[in-house]
This record gives structure tokens, C-alpha cells and sequence, in this order.
């Protein structure tokens, strides 16, 4: 990981845990170099990633402006655990931990991410409870060719901890897919549903920094808890009478 990407983590950290409350100034760039001993370059490439995720704007003859991101509860882009949401957002959380063995890999999700239907994972099913009621269940598929031990004391409390922290993996990207579905038996069973028909779904395809694939989630979601939202910024169009093809 660059310096500068390090840098956009730990000052992201300083946001969700508001060091840094909304509204306020970060510390210069001149300040901000001093404090990480590194150029205002690094300081400047730090600055526009927290600008594209939201995080900050920046002002001429200001600096730059924390802004409100209590309205992210749980965020279209970016790869955020449930448990960094928690821990983020003071939510009164319980995790219930339902399921964790190996297992063959389901043949449809086999078939869509077009691996071999004797892919071996570790198969996690998660309940996550709010203010008392079940509102969310995760089920997370881990290749073991990756991730060849998941204890449960690390599936119950972070998988990401556990893979980056523990493993020493960098989780980079993923593609996702959010939709509604009417509810199952499972999730009848195993959530608070109050006759709900409906749940909301999201979907991903989870890799690691070299492009490996290690995860597939389904996270359904009881649908009046939960509000998905994205930070948009807008780009200016592209000049087209500047551009031209060789």
C-alpha cells in the first residue's frame, strides 16, 4: 500500500471517529506534511481521495471541510465491514454467529463466478441484531484455497479483521448488486421480519490487491431499518473538441 493511501486510512479513521468533526478544518497540508514526515504531494493525493469519497471538500482560501457523514449507514461504494459500520455509527449492535464450516461452494454461485463446482469455502452465516431484533443476515462464502482456517472467534467478531490484520491479505475491490427479493423461509426464520414479504439483497464479488478472488457475500436486509446511500460529486463534461483518436 502507497504512503499516501495509508495516510487517506488513518486520516478516514480520524473522521468516522470524529477527531475530526463535521464542518471543522483539517490541518493544513503544510501541517499534515510535517505530521507524516512525508511532501505535500503525497499530502495533495491523500486530500483527493477523502474529496472522492466523500469525506472532505475543499474550499479556496479554507482548506479543507469535514463534511456530515453520518448519512453513509451503509455506503454503495467502498468496501466497509458491518463491524467498522458498528463501531462507526455507535450502532447497539449484537452478532449472532449461526454457521462457520467448510463446505462445497452452492453451483449457482459456482456457476456465476465461473469457478469449479468443487470449490472448497468456508460457509458463514451471520445474524446481526439491532436494538434486540434480527434486522440483517450475512452469508459469506470464503475460498479455502485463500483462506484455509476461519476460527470462530474471528467470524463472529471481523472477517476483514481477521484477513487483513491476522492473514496479512489486502482486500482492494469488489463488484456488487443491490435488489429487492421476496423473503425466504431462512430469512422468515432467522430475522425479525413483523410479516414483511420483501427484503433488501446486496450482493458481492470480493477481491484481493493481486486481483484474486476470496468472497462472496449476501447480506439481506430488512427493509425499513436500513437506508443504502452514495456520495456523488459531479465531473465536469468531457471537452470532446480537445480530444481525438489515434
Amino acid at each position: 500500500m502507497s504512503r499516501f493511501q495509508q495516510i487517506f486510512l488513518d486520516i478516514e479513521s480520524d473522521i468516522l471517529n470524529q477527531t475530526y468533526k463535521a464542518g471543522e478544518l483539517l490541518p493544513s497540508e503544510n501541517k499534515l506534511s510535517k505530521k507524516y514526515n512525508v511532501s505535500r504531494e503525497t499530502i495533495r493525493k491523500a486530500l483527493n481521495l477523502l474529496l472522492d469519497s466523500g469525506y472532505i471538500q475543499k474550499k479556496q482560501g479554507k482548506g479543507s471541510i469535514v463534511l456530515d457523514i453520518k448519512r453513509f449507514e451503509f455506503p454503495i461504494s467502498g468496501l466497509t465491514s458491518y463491524k467498522e459500520l458498528e463501531e462507526a455509527q455507535n450502532i447497539n449492535s449484537e452478532t449472532l454467529l449461526i454457521k462457520n464450516q467448510v463446505e462445497l461452494l452452492p453451483e449457482h454461485i459456482a456457476s456465476l463466478l465461473k469457478v469449479t463446482s468443487n470449490t472448497k469455502v468456508h460457509a458463514v452465516i451471520r445474524g446481526r441484531k439491532v436494538d434486540g431484533e434480527a434486522v440483517i443476515l450475512d452469508k459469506d462464502y470464503l475460498l479455502t484455497s485463500v483462506i484455509p482456517e476461519l476460527p470462530d472467534a474471528e467470524a463472529k467478531k471481523s472477517l476483514y479483521n481477521y484477513i487483513e490484520n491476522k492473514l496479512g491479505l489486502t482486500i482492494s475491490y469488489a463488484r456488487k448488486e443491490f435488489v429487492v427479493e421476496p423473503a425466504t423461509q431462512e430469512d422468515r426464520d432467522l430475522m425479525t421480519l413483523h410479516g414483511d414479504t420483501h427484503v433488501v439483497v446486496t450482493r458481492s464479488e470480493v477481491h484481493l490487491e493481486d486481483t484474486t478472488l476470496f468472497q462472496y457475500t449476501e447480506s439481506r436486509h430488512r427493509l425499513d431499518k436500513f437506508r443504502f446511500t452514495e456520495f456523488a460529486r459531479r465531473r465536469p463534461p468531457m471537452d470532446t473538441n480537445s480530444t481525438s483518436l489515434i
